[in-house]
């Protein structure tokens, strides 16, 4: 089933005892620049994008819960 984040409809993945959750962080600028989640094999081959980029693992409720956050602002945001 599609579900939407961050403004487009992206198609849900799999999610098993594998799966990860991060937030890809910019350390120069103090921003986040994506949250999302992945297989732990697929994630540890991934290099960071820019020197200043960290990643942060998260649980899976503190994943569920920034999401929840952001789809309550996107909504409140959306014109009705």
């Amino acid at each position: 089933m599609p579900e939407r984040r961050m403004g487009r409809i992206q198609m849900r993945r799999e999610e098993d005892e594998n799966t990860r959750y991060f937030i890809d962080l910019d350390l120069a600028t103090q921003r986040i620049v994506r949250w999302d989640h992945g297989q732990r094999t697929k994630l540890a081959l991934e290099d960071p994008t820019h020197p200043t980029h960290h990643r942060v693992f998260i649980t899976k409720g503190q994943y569920n819960k920034l999401e929840a956050k952001h789809s309550e602002l996107i909504d409140k945001a959306a014109p009705t």
